[in-house]
Formats: C-alpha cells, sequence, structure tokens
C-alpha cells in the first residue's frame, strides 16, 4: 500500500506543528523547511483546519498551531481523513470478483494496517526521534 502525497504533506505539516510546542508557524516556513510546494501546503492546512487538526490565526502576527495536543492526534484517523480510496485492486468490474477470496484478504491487510496506525499518536511519532526538531530548525 502507498499513501498519497496529500496524506504525507498531512503527516509532515503536523509533525512539523508538532514539534513547535504550541509556536505559531508560517506555511512558508514549514516550506521551505520541507522543501515542497507552498501552494500544495495552503490546500492541505486548509484541509486540516476545516478538520478541526489545526488552528489558524489571522493577521499580522499570525500563523498556525496544532488544534489539540499531540496526544490527542491519533495517526490513523489522520490517513483515514486525508486518503480517500483504501482499495488496493479495484474489484469491481472483474469477472471473478463474486467468486475470488483474494478481495477479503487484501481488504484484511487494509484493516490490520491502519490498525496499527490507529496504536499512535502524534506524540508516539515525535517521540520516536528526538532528533527531529533539530532537523528542521537547526538554528534552535
Amino acid at each position: 500500500m502507498r499513501l498519497t502525497r496529500y496524506t504525507d504533506y498531512a503527516m509532515r505539516v503536523l509533525l512539523y506543528l508538532g514539534a513547535r510546542d504550541g509556536a505559531l508557524s508560517s506555511i512558508q516556513d514549514m516550506a521551505l523547511a520541507y522543501g515542497i510546494s507552498r501552494n500544495h501546503l495552503m490546500k492541505v492546512v486548509s484541509d486540516l483546519a476545516r478538520a478541526g487538526y489545526v488552528d489558524a490565526v489571522r493577521g499580522r502576527a499570525g500563523g498556525i498551531r496544532l488544534a489539540r495536543p499531540v496526544g490527542e492526534i491519533n495517526i490513523g484517523a489522520v490517513v483515514r481523513h486525508t486518503e480517500a480510496d483504501f482499495d488496493l485492486v479495484g474489484c469491481g468490474a472483474c469477472l471473478i470478483a463474486p467468486a475470488c477470496g483474494l478481495s477479503c484478504v487484501l481488504k484484511e491487510a487494509v484493516d490490520q494496517f491502519l490498525a496499527v496506525l490507529d496504536t499512535y499518536s502524534l506524540a508516539d511519532v515525535l517521540a520516536r526521534k528526538p532528533d527531529f526538531t533539530r532537523l528542521l530548525h537547526p538554528a534552535s
């Protein structure tokens, strides 16, 4: 299974903000830190704000920050929110679909994949690699 770039960017945003410990950050700073498109990040951040993961503060001194504590952001929930489709293969028009046992096996695999992600919070992920903050903010 391969997650989309959209989910990758969403996780990067959450990791970046989680490492900032509540401080406001800009999309521009994140884009520069990761070397990715500011426009793409704007779409992702907007979606994360609508979903309640991120707070956006408007104005000159504004920015974005996590809307909830890192321990309350579940990785499985974020992936479910950002991924549109978990079908590993398109069985809909397949001739053997009604008699094929592979679709059940693949569904079980996806369910297990998500079950593992459900056991982790953003806090768990950040705690696994303490160097993370230093890599994104070398001057800190």
